[in-house]
């Protein structure tokens, strides 16, 4: 866990969330940062995380295996979905959209979070669905 300070002494502390229940990241990043109460999930892509093979099975295995790996991160994190408050979905194709809320309404349906979905040109490794997520802990 780190201290960060600004040029006031007002401090936070900021500590690296890592869980086997997640994918490694795929780049140079956390798979969440926690500071303070706050807990930041970084994109995650379906990847499985028992293989760290893509799952390019149905969109919608997709979909849950982002969502399996955010419910692990934020437990990681000491926080769960009730206490999500931002999510950002970035869709390969926006044809995808009602599957996605499909799925997404079944992890979510009893605290509906803040949330925006834009379609985007490409992912990581093309796939076809990435989700962040900002959450409450503590």
């Amino acid at each position: 866990m780190h201290k960060i300070s600004d040029k006031e002494g007002h401090g936070m502390t900021k500590q690296i969330i890592t869980t086997d229940g997640a994918p490694t990241p795929v780049g140079p990043y956390s798979q969440a940062i926690k500071a303070d109460n706050w807990l930041y999930i970084s994109g995650q892509i379906p990847i499985d995380p028992k293989t760290g093979e893509l799952v390019e099975e149905s969109f919608e295995r997709q979909v849950r295996t982002v969502l399996d790996s955010i419910t692990a991160i934020l437990k990681a994190g000491g926080s769960d979905l009730d206490r999500v408050v931002k999510v950002t979905i970035f869709l390969a194709d926006m044809n995808h959209f009602a599957e996605l809320n499909a799925v997404y309404d079944e992890y979510f349906s009893a605290s509906c979070p803040a949330r925006a979905c834009v379609e985007v040109s490409c992912l990581p490794k093309n796939v076809a669905v990435e989700i962040e997520a900002v959450a409450v802990c503590g």
